[in-house]
């Protein structure tokens, strides 16, 4: 393991650096969840400024508005980045999980069409897998395709979208044969989000905020021509996006051990000796997690590639940030019930992250199908026993 940077990496870093300081304010307090207009407007600004600034998905290659760079040199910039305000939320899923799959396995026009107009910012993707009964197994979704002609008739129903209500596109998965086990009958789609058949429905949270979307399918048409994948293989395609969603979703945006040690302090309650072992195990956590993406990054600096072990992260970070966001409302006693950032210690920081902090703990896969990836994939453990392995699709029992 290397904990430094090359020379080049160095002055990578260094160029990284003062492009963004030229452009964006340094992070200031707690870390927060934005939506609305007008930080979508902001976002659409800043991606497009990256885009021209060469900074726009790095590794991508110049010919689509990439910088042809190194997946060290992405890293580097997320780091950097990450120093920053930088609104970067909306597109997350389009550029790092849909527009990849596009990539891997859409026609040289899909490329020519979407790469570049979602790398400047012009349009905007989302990730229609999960269903109200097929969440941690995805592969049990329920949404029809079925094939009229040249075009597939979509009918059926997601849940859980994030920034649906907002996105141009969508990659969609869908079932197109019953007659066979529920991993080996479902196809992707590339599904256009304005078209009349598409309803998007905003779910209200309860921290306030309306980042998750039904959405339902009625008579969809999508041209065959705007398939992913032959017939039938959608899980082999939709395992492309899944590991990418893993990797994005494996930090957490909320407040960490730092933030609510300086909540400590202005409270007087350091010398408490119960804060001190828990402020202890988080810093330790921390650490173990930092060390575990210095790993990861020696591998990329290798030109390896990070297998399954990744998905540690999301395990580690979401979990401490429920924890501390917990412990964060109880120091501030009474007043933890006060969710006005005027108001609030930390500008209601532990609040507000409190209240979604759970959803993080199943987005991208549930603690459990996590750490069932952990034991099969990288310690060897023998896998769970599926019952429904090789039964169609149709006759597996429901309700």
């Amino acid at each position: 393991m290397d904990f430094n940077d090359t020379k080049e990496e160095a002055e990578f870093r260094a160029e990284a650096n003062a492009f963004l300081k030229s452009h964006l304010k340094e992070k200031t307090g707690g870390r927060r969840r934005e939506s609305g207009a007008e930080f979508l407007a902001r976002a659409k600004a800043w991606q497009k400024t990256k885009a021209e600034g060469g900074f726009a998905q790095i590794t991508w290659p110049k010919e689509v508005g990439g910088r042809g760079g190194t997946p060290m040199q992405q890293v580097i910039w997320n780091q950097e980045e990450g120093k920053f305000d930088a609104p970067t939320s909306p597109f997350q899923i389009g550029l790092g999980m849909c527009i990849p799959t596009v990539v891997a396995f859409g026609s040289d026009e899909h490329k020519k069409r979407y790469v570049r107009k979602a790398l400047i910012g012009e349009e905007i993707w989302c990730q229609l897998f999960s269903e109200p009964v097929a969440g941690s197994d995805v592969a049990g979704l329920k949404t029809r395709a079925v094939k009229d002609g040249d075009e597939w008739v979509i009918n059926g129903q997601k849940v859980w979208t994030t920034g649906a209500q907002f996105s141009d596109y969508g990659i969609l998965l869908t079932r197109t044969d019953t007659s066979v086990p529920k991993h080996k009958g479902l196809t992707m789609f590339i599904v256009n989000m304005k078209d009349p058949g598409v309803e998007v429905r905003p779910i209200h949270q309860a921290s306030g905020g309306r980042e998750f979307n039904e959405v339902y399918f009625t008579d969809v048409r999508i041209p065959d021509s705007d398939r992913l994948g032959d017939v039938g293989q959608g899980w082999k395609v939709g395992l492309v996006t899944l590991m990418n969603e893993r990797l994005a979703v494996g930090g957490s945006p909320g407040p960490d051990y730092s933030e609510i040690m300086e909540l400590a302090k202005e409270l007087g309650l350091m010398d408490d000796a119960a804060f001190r072992e828990k402020l202890a195990d988080w810093y330790v956590q921390a650490q173990g997690y930092k060390l575990t993406k210095f790993r990861t990054q020696t591998a990329l600096s290798r030109g390896e590639t990070p297998g399954p072990e990744n998905s540690i992260g999301k395990i580690i970070t979401a979990n401490q940030l429920q924890d501390i966001c917990n412990s964060g409302i109880e120091l501030e006693d009474h007043f933890g019930l006060i969710m006005d950032e005027d108001l609030s210690p930390m500008k209601a920081i532990f609040q507000s992250s409190f209240l979604w902090a759970p959803g993080l703990r199943i987005a991208g896969g549930t603690d459990e199908i996590l750490k069932n990836i952990i034991a099969e994939r990288v310690l060897g453990l023998p896998q769970d026993v599926r019952v429904d392995k090789d039964v169609p699709f149709e006759q597996l029992r429901v309700g």
